[in-house]
């Protein structure tokens, strides 16, 4: 075979030889996301393309999964070489706790936080359900098997007393909770995810749409559990019918690596994403909170080496929190 391949090579144009060459220098990068339907796909699917044009030797590919708590798992067995996860799943994945209790996935490391996501549970303007409360007995969608999502819904409703037995849950992905809304096969539907959402904006436009406001009192209670939390306004008219501001829960999304990832790529990462960034915020709107402020303020656990070296570079101060110990 080796024969036969040095007697093609030399079959072959120089051009067509750097060409071969470059290709099988390339590397592609693998990046666990989410379903199509919510933020996380094109946010990976931009930084895909920025790695592809900024970064010499590799391009990346966006790759649909179940989302945050799947994609710490793809990161631990280093199936997936980034994911972007919710800040609440990467930070029990660390440490063990939660749904990770026994299967402690202490090799992630994060390249910083992204943007927010915002918990937005959305019903039809005409089903009756109000608040929280209004739930009991309701056709919810909690959100994608091992999703982020399913989480977030799962820790605001048992801190404020309402268990999944009181609901007749179903754990649908956006795409599907968006149709099953549509279609008045479920009451109520939990997208965690940065605003605004694909399969929302398309639910808004075929049916009438309400967003449950978060009281304080409710919110309180899920920061108590879930310090991550931290308070977010959806704008009026950011969907279509929802035209006064929505008071709810936001959570980071973090962008993360095994540790095992060289320090140079993950340094040169880090630079591309936040010196490329209007790349990036050309492509989705929630983009416009990926700063180096926001990361270095809300990432929960300790940076990669190649990444903390960016922060360094450029001058920042880095949280202890950040660093491994």
């Amino acid at each position: 075979m080796r024969k036969f391949v040095s007697a093609l090579a030399l079959s072959l144009p120089l051009s067509l030889l750097v060409g071969t060459a470059t290709v099988q220098a390339e590397q592609t990068l693998s990046i666990a996301t989410g379903g199509t339907g919510g933020v996380y796909y094109p946010i990976g699917g931009g930084l895909a393309e920025m790695i592809g044009r900024h970064i010499p030797g590799y391009t990346g590919v966006a790759e649909v999964t179940g989302a945050s708590v799947e994609n710490m798992g793809l990161i631990h067995r280093e199936d997936s070489d980034l994911a972007i996860a919710l800040a609440d799943s990467v930070y029990k994945a660390y440490h063990g706790e939660g749904v990770f209790k026994g299967r402690k996935v202490a090799d992630v490391r994060a390249l910083g936080s992204v943007y927010p996501n915002a918990v937005q549970l959305v019903t039809l303007a005409d089903s009756g359900i109000n608040s929280l409360s209004d739930l009991k007995g309701k056709r919810v969608s909690l959100g994608a098997p091992g999703s982020g999502t399913e989480v977030n819904a799962r820790t605001l409703l048992e801190a404020n007393g309402i268990k999944t037995s009181d609901l007749n849950a179903r754990r649908l992905n956006f795409n599907e909770t968006g149709d099953a809304l549509r279609d008045g096969d479920i009451d109520a539907g939990f997208w965690s995810v940065g605003p605004p959402t694909s399969s929302i904006l398309s639910l808004a436009t075929s049916r009438k749409i309400k967003i449950i406001a978060i009281s304080q009192q409710e919110m309180a209670k899920a920061m108590k559990v879930e310090p991550v939390f931290a308070p977010y306004t959806l704008r009026a008219g950011m969907y279509e019918g929802v035209d006064q501001p929505v008071q709810t829960l936001s959570i980071p999304n973090v962008l993360t690596v095994n540790a095992s990832m060289s320090d140079e790529l993950a340094y040169q990462i880090t630079r591309t994403l936040f010196e490329k960034v209007e790349e990036l915020r050309a492509i989705h709107s929630a983009a416009n909170d990926t700063t180096v402020e926001f990361s270095l303020g809300s990432t929960p656990i300790p940076l990669h080496p190649g990444a903390l070296r960016y922060y360094q570079e450029i001058g920042e101060t880095i949280p202890e929190r950040l660093l491994v110990k």
